[in-house]
Protein backbone atom coordinates (compact mmCIF):
# COMPACT_ATOMS: atom_id res chain seq x y z
CA UNK A 1 0.00 0.00 0.00
CA UNK A 2 1.36 3.39 -1.02
CA UNK A 3 0.57 6.17 1.44
CA UNK A 4 -0.42 9.62 0.29
CA UNK A 5 0.45 11.53 3.43
CA UNK A 6 -0.57 15.12 3.91
CA UNK A 7 1.64 17.74 5.48
CA UNK A 8 -0.66 17.77 8.51
CA UNK A 9 -0.43 14.01 8.94
CA UNK A 10 3.36 13.99 8.67
CA UNK A 11 3.60 16.69 11.31
CA UNK A 12 1.24 14.70 13.53
CA UNK A 13 3.52 11.64 13.22
CA UNK A 14 6.52 13.78 14.09
CA UNK A 15 4.76 15.32 17.10
CA UNK A 16 3.64 11.91 18.34
CA UNK A 17 7.17 10.53 18.31
CA UNK A 18 8.61 13.66 19.90
CA UNK A 19 5.94 13.50 22.61
CA UNK A 20 6.89 9.90 23.44
CA UNK A 21 10.62 10.72 23.51
CA UNK A 22 10.17 13.74 25.77
CA UNK A 23 7.75 11.87 28.01
CA UNK A 24 10.33 9.15 28.56
CA UNK A 25 12.95 11.77 29.42
CA UNK A 26 10.57 13.17 32.02
CA UNK A 27 10.11 9.67 33.43
CA UNK A 28 13.89 9.35 33.85
CA UNK A 29 13.94 12.66 35.70
CA UNK A 30 11.13 11.58 38.02
CA UNK A 31 12.68 8.15 38.56
CA UNK A 32 16.02 9.66 39.55
CA UNK A 33 14.16 11.94 41.96
CA UNK A 34 12.53 8.78 43.41
CA UNK A 35 9.07 9.98 42.44
CA UNK A 36 8.62 6.89 40.23
CA UNK A 37 9.45 3.60 41.96
CA UNK A 38 9.88 0.00 40.87
CA UNK A 39 10.70 -1.08 37.33
CA UNK A 40 10.88 1.36 34.44
CA UNK A 41 11.30 0.28 30.80
CA UNK A 42 11.74 3.12 28.32
CA UNK A 43 10.82 3.34 24.63
CA UNK A 44 13.49 5.72 23.28
CA UNK A 45 14.41 4.75 19.72
CA UNK A 46 11.29 2.66 19.07
CA UNK A 47 8.82 5.53 18.69
CA UNK A 48 8.24 4.95 14.98
CA UNK A 49 6.61 1.58 15.67
CA UNK A 50 3.96 2.87 18.07
CA UNK A 51 3.29 6.03 16.07
CA UNK A 52 3.08 4.19 12.74
CA UNK A 53 0.87 1.31 13.89
CA UNK A 54 -1.53 3.44 15.94
CA UNK A 55 -2.02 5.78 12.97
CA UNK A 56 -3.58 2.83 11.12
CA UNK A 57 -6.00 1.93 13.91
CA UNK A 58 -9.46 3.26 14.74
CA UNK A 59 -11.12 3.93 18.14
CA UNK A 60 -13.02 0.61 17.88
CA UNK A 61 -9.74 -1.33 17.70
CA UNK A 62 -8.00 -2.88 20.71
CA UNK A 63 -4.34 -2.78 21.73
CA UNK A 64 -2.40 -5.22 23.90
CA UNK A 65 1.09 -4.05 24.83
CA UNK A 66 4.22 -5.16 26.68
CA UNK A 67 5.86 -3.85 29.85
CA UNK A 68 7.56 -1.20 27.63
CA UNK A 69 4.21 0.37 26.84
CA UNK A 70 4.30 4.11 27.63
CA UNK A 71 4.68 4.90 23.92
CA UNK A 72 1.88 2.53 22.92
CA UNK A 73 -0.51 4.07 25.44
CA UNK A 74 0.28 7.66 24.44
CA UNK A 75 0.00 6.91 20.72
CA UNK A 76 -3.34 5.14 21.24
CA UNK A 77 -4.78 8.21 22.93
CA UNK A 78 -4.53 7.34 26.62
CA UNK A 79 -4.28 10.61 28.54
CA UNK A 80 -0.74 11.63 29.46
CA UNK A 81 -2.11 13.00 32.73
CA UNK A 82 -3.49 9.66 33.89
CA UNK A 83 -0.43 7.74 32.65
CA UNK A 84 1.96 9.87 34.67
CA UNK A 85 -0.36 9.88 37.68
CA UNK A 86 -0.39 6.08 37.50
CA UNK A 87 3.38 5.95 37.43
CA UNK A 88 3.53 8.14 40.52
CA UNK A 89 1.10 5.80 42.29
CA UNK A 90 -1.75 8.30 42.44
CA UNK A 91 -5.47 7.54 42.60
CA UNK A 92 -5.99 9.71 39.52
CA UNK A 93 -3.95 7.22 37.49
CA UNK A 94 -5.55 4.90 34.95
CA UNK A 95 -5.39 2.02 37.48
CA UNK A 96 -5.67 4.14 40.64
CA UNK A 97 -1.90 3.95 41.01
CA UNK A 98 -1.94 0.19 41.54
CA UNK A 99 -0.46 -0.86 38.20
CA UNK A 100 2.44 1.51 37.74
CA UNK A 101 4.72 1.69 34.72
CA UNK A 102 4.21 -1.89 33.50
CA UNK A 103 0.43 -2.19 33.88
CA UNK A 104 -1.30 0.70 32.14
CA UNK A 105 -4.93 0.04 31.21
CA UNK A 106 -7.73 2.14 29.74
CA UNK A 107 -11.06 0.47 29.10
CA UNK A 108 -12.57 3.40 27.21
CA UNK A 109 -9.65 3.49 24.79
CA UNK A 110 -9.57 -0.31 24.54
CA UNK A 111 -5.99 -0.31 25.73
CA UNK A 112 -5.63 -3.67 27.46
CA UNK A 113 -2.43 -3.13 29.26
CA UNK A 114 1.09 -3.64 29.52
CA UNK A 115 1.92 -7.14 30.61
CA UNK A 116 4.92 -7.86 32.82
CA UNK A 117 5.19 -11.47 31.65
CA UNK A 118 7.17 -11.92 28.43
CA UNK A 119 4.68 -13.10 25.79
CA UNK A 120 1.84 -12.87 28.32
CA UNK A 121 -0.20 -10.53 26.16
CA UNK A 122 -0.34 -12.86 23.15
CA UNK A 123 -3.09 -15.24 24.32
CA UNK A 124 -4.99 -12.30 25.83
CA UNK A 125 -4.95 -10.58 22.44
CA UNK A 126 -6.26 -13.74 20.79
CA UNK A 127 -9.14 -13.82 23.27
CA UNK A 128 -10.02 -10.19 22.62
CA UNK A 129 -9.84 -10.72 18.85
CA UNK A 130 -12.05 -13.81 19.15
CA UNK A 131 -14.65 -11.85 21.11
CA UNK A 132 -14.55 -9.00 18.59
CA UNK A 133 -14.93 -11.44 15.72
CA UNK A 134 -18.33 -12.32 17.17
CA UNK A 135 -19.41 -9.11 18.92
CA UNK A 136 -17.65 -6.24 17.09
CA UNK A 137 -17.34 -7.26 13.43
CA UNK A 138 -14.70 -5.16 11.71
CA UNK A 139 -12.67 -4.38 14.82
CA UNK A 140 -9.07 -5.58 14.97
CA UNK A 141 -6.62 -6.13 17.81
CA UNK A 142 -2.98 -5.04 17.62
CA UNK A 143 -0.68 -7.08 19.86
CA UNK A 144 2.82 -5.74 20.54
CA UNK A 145 5.64 -7.96 21.78
CA UNK A 146 9.41 -8.18 21.60
CA UNK A 147 11.48 -10.75 19.76
CA UNK A 148 12.28 -12.36 23.12
CA UNK A 149 8.66 -13.55 23.27
CA UNK A 150 8.99 -15.77 20.19
CA UNK A 151 10.75 -18.43 22.27
CA UNK A 152 7.70 -18.79 24.52
CA UNK A 153 5.19 -21.56 23.99
CA UNK A 154 2.37 -19.01 24.20
CA UNK A 155 3.71 -17.34 21.05
CA UNK A 156 3.43 -20.50 18.97
CA UNK A 157 0.11 -21.55 20.46
CA UNK A 158 -1.38 -18.13 19.77
CA UNK A 159 0.00 -17.96 16.24
CA UNK A 160 -1.45 -21.36 15.41
CA UNK A 161 -4.93 -20.64 16.79
CA UNK A 162 -5.06 -17.11 15.34
CA UNK A 163 -4.50 -18.45 11.83
CA UNK A 164 -6.66 -21.52 12.37
CA UNK A 165 -9.60 -19.39 13.53
CA UNK A 166 -8.86 -16.49 11.14
CA UNK A 167 -8.81 -14.00 13.98
CA UNK A 168 -8.68 -10.23 13.26
CA UNK A 169 -5.32 -9.93 15.01
CA UNK A 170 -2.25 -7.91 14.03
CA UNK A 171 0.96 -9.30 15.52
CA UNK A 172 3.54 -6.51 15.90
CA UNK A 173 6.97 -7.85 16.81
CA UNK A 174 9.23 -5.01 17.99
CA UNK A 175 12.55 -6.64 17.23
CA UNK A 176 15.18 -4.56 19.05
CA UNK A 177 17.76 -7.36 18.66
CA UNK A 178 18.52 -8.10 22.32
CA UNK A 179 15.36 -9.12 24.18
CA UNK A 180 16.54 -8.38 27.72
CA UNK A 181 20.26 -8.74 27.04
CA UNK A 182 20.92 -11.73 24.78
CA UNK A 183 21.80 -11.03 21.12
CA UNK A 184 19.16 -12.36 18.76
CA UNK A 185 21.61 -14.62 16.92
CA UNK A 186 22.48 -16.31 20.23
CA UNK A 187 18.88 -17.21 21.02
CA UNK A 188 17.17 -17.88 17.68
CA UNK A 189 18.37 -20.09 14.81
CA UNK A 190 16.09 -18.10 12.47
CA UNK A 191 16.72 -14.39 13.07
CA UNK A 192 14.17 -13.18 10.50
CA UNK A 193 11.24 -13.40 12.89
CA UNK A 194 8.62 -12.78 10.20
CA UNK A 195 9.53 -16.13 8.65
CA UNK A 196 8.28 -17.91 11.76
CA UNK A 197 4.78 -16.69 10.94
CA UNK A 198 5.02 -18.35 7.54
CA UNK A 199 5.23 -21.72 9.29
CA UNK A 200 1.61 -21.09 10.28
CA UNK A 201 0.69 -19.96 6.74
CA UNK A 202 0.19 -16.44 8.09
CA UNK A 203 0.66 -13.36 5.90
CA UNK A 204 3.79 -11.63 7.18
CA UNK A 205 6.42 -9.05 6.37
CA UNK A 206 9.45 -7.27 7.78
CA UNK A 207 9.61 -3.48 7.91
CA UNK A 208 12.10 -0.79 8.93
CA UNK A 209 10.95 0.00 12.46
CA UNK A 210 12.96 3.23 12.48
CA UNK A 211 10.74 4.78 9.78
CA UNK A 212 7.20 5.73 10.87
CA UNK A 213 5.97 6.11 7.30
CA UNK A 214 7.07 2.59 6.35
CA UNK A 215 5.56 1.25 9.57
CA UNK A 216 2.24 2.99 8.95
CA UNK A 217 2.07 1.73 5.37
CA UNK A 218 2.68 -1.85 6.54
CA UNK A 219 0.20 -1.45 9.40
CA UNK A 220 -2.48 -0.23 7.01
CA UNK A 221 -1.91 -3.30 4.82
CA UNK A 222 -2.24 -5.47 7.89
CA UNK A 223 -5.39 -3.75 9.18
CA UNK A 224 -7.07 -3.86 5.77
CA UNK A 225 -6.27 -7.59 5.54
CA UNK A 226 -7.69 -8.44 8.97
CA UNK A 227 -10.68 -6.11 8.79
CA UNK A 228 -11.74 -7.79 5.56
CA UNK A 229 -11.92 -11.14 7.35
CA UNK A 230 -8.72 -12.63 5.94
CA UNK A 231 -7.30 -13.52 9.33
CA UNK A 232 -4.21 -12.40 11.23
CA UNK A 233 -1.21 -10.52 9.89
CA UNK A 234 2.36 -10.51 11.21
CA UNK A 235 4.66 -7.48 11.18
CA UNK A 236 8.29 -7.67 12.24
CA UNK A 237 9.52 -4.14 12.92
CA UNK A 238 13.31 -3.96 13.06
CA UNK A 239 14.09 -1.34 15.65
CA UNK A 240 16.52 -0.51 18.46
CA UNK A 241 16.19 0.85 21.98
CA UNK A 242 18.60 3.66 22.73
CA UNK A 243 18.38 3.22 26.49
CA UNK A 244 19.03 0.21 28.69
CA UNK A 245 16.50 -2.62 28.96
CA UNK A 246 15.42 -1.16 32.30
CA UNK A 247 16.84 1.28 34.80
CA UNK A 248 18.73 -1.62 36.44
CA UNK A 249 20.50 -2.75 33.25
CA UNK A 250 24.28 -2.22 32.94
CA UNK A 251 24.20 -2.96 29.16
CA UNK A 252 27.34 -5.11 29.26
CA UNK A 253 26.10 -6.97 26.18
CA UNK A 254 26.51 -4.09 23.69
CA UNK A 255 28.99 -1.31 22.95
CA UNK A 256 28.65 2.45 22.99
CA UNK A 257 29.77 2.48 19.38
CA UNK A 258 26.87 0.24 18.39
CA UNK A 259 24.37 2.46 20.17
CA UNK A 260 25.85 5.55 18.55
CA UNK A 261 25.59 3.89 15.14
CA UNK A 262 21.90 3.22 15.60
CA UNK A 263 21.31 6.77 16.83
CA UNK A 264 22.28 7.94 13.35
CA UNK A 265 19.00 6.29 12.31
CA UNK A 266 16.99 8.10 14.99
CA UNK A 267 13.38 8.00 13.66
CA UNK A 268 12.59 11.47 14.97
CA UNK A 269 15.61 13.17 13.48
CA UNK A 270 15.25 11.27 10.18
CA UNK A 271 11.63 12.31 9.74
CA UNK A 272 12.34 15.88 10.77
CA UNK A 273 15.22 16.17 8.28
CA UNK A 274 13.15 14.65 5.45
CA UNK A 275 10.18 16.91 6.19
CA UNK A 276 12.41 19.98 6.30
CA UNK A 277 14.15 19.08 3.04
CA UNK A 278 10.80 18.49 1.33
CA UNK A 279 9.13 21.64 2.69
CA UNK A 280 6.71 19.83 5.01
CA UNK A 281 8.11 21.44 8.17
CA UNK A 282 9.46 24.93 8.71
CA UNK A 283 11.72 26.02 11.55
CA UNK A 284 8.84 28.00 13.09
CA UNK A 285 6.53 24.98 12.90
CA UNK A 286 9.16 22.75 14.49
CA UNK A 287 9.60 25.26 17.33
CA UNK A 288 5.84 25.45 17.85
CA UNK A 289 5.55 21.64 18.02
CA UNK A 290 8.45 21.50 20.47
CA UNK A 291 6.84 24.13 22.71
CA UNK A 292 3.46 22.37 22.54
CA UNK A 293 4.97 19.04 23.61
CA UNK A 294 6.93 20.68 26.44
CA UNK A 295 3.77 22.35 27.73
CA UNK A 296 1.78 19.12 27.60
CA UNK A 297 4.44 17.25 29.58
CA UNK A 298 4.74 20.04 32.15
CA UNK A 299 0.96 20.02 32.64
CA UNK A 300 0.91 16.23 33.02
CA UNK A 301 3.74 16.33 35.57
CA UNK A 302 1.90 18.98 37.58
CA UNK A 303 -1.33 16.94 37.44
CA UNK A 304 0.47 13.82 38.65
CA UNK A 305 2.35 15.58 41.45
CA UNK A 306 -0.86 17.18 42.70
CA UNK A 307 -2.68 13.83 42.70
CA UNK A 308 -3.68 11.94 45.80
CA UNK A 309 -2.39 8.71 47.27
CA UNK A 310 -4.73 5.83 48.04
CA UNK A 311 -6.02 6.17 51.64
CA UNK A 312 -4.51 3.55 53.94
CA UNK A 313 -7.96 2.21 54.78
CA UNK A 314 -8.54 1.43 51.08
CA UNK A 315 -5.33 -0.51 50.48
CA UNK A 316 -7.13 -3.87 50.69
CA UNK A 317 -9.78 -2.77 48.24
CA UNK A 318 -9.82 -5.04 45.16
CA UNK A 319 -7.90 -7.72 47.11
CA UNK A 320 -10.18 -10.74 46.88
CA UNK A 321 -8.29 -13.52 48.69
CA UNK A 322 -9.82 -12.96 52.13
CA UNK A 323 -13.30 -12.91 50.63
CA UNK A 324 -12.66 -16.16 48.75
CA UNK A 325 -11.35 -17.84 51.89
CA UNK A 326 -14.37 -16.64 53.86
CA UNK A 327 -16.74 -17.98 51.20
CA UNK A 328 -15.01 -21.38 51.21
CA UNK A 329 -14.99 -21.72 55.00
CA UNK A 330 -18.61 -20.58 55.28
CA UNK A 331 -19.53 -23.51 53.03
CA UNK A 332 -17.91 -25.95 55.42
CA UNK A 333 -14.72 -26.64 53.44
CA UNK A 334 -11.59 -27.46 55.48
Amino acid sequence: MKLHLSRVHLQALYRQMLCIRRFESKCVELYQAQRIRGFLHLYDGEEAVAAGVMAALEPRDAVVATYREHGHALAHGVSMNVILAEMLGKVEGCCRGRGGSMHLFDRERRFFGGNAIVGGGLPLAAGIAMADQRLRPGAVTACFFGEGAVGEGAFHETMNLAELWRLPLIFVCENNLYAMGVPLEDSESETDIWRKAQAYRMTSEQVDGMDPVQVEAAARRAVEHSRAGHGPYFLECRTYRFRAHSMFDTQAYRTREEIAGWKHRDPIERLRAWMTDNHHLTADEASAIDASVAAEIAAAAAFAEEGTLEPVEDLERFVLMDRVVQDITSQGAP
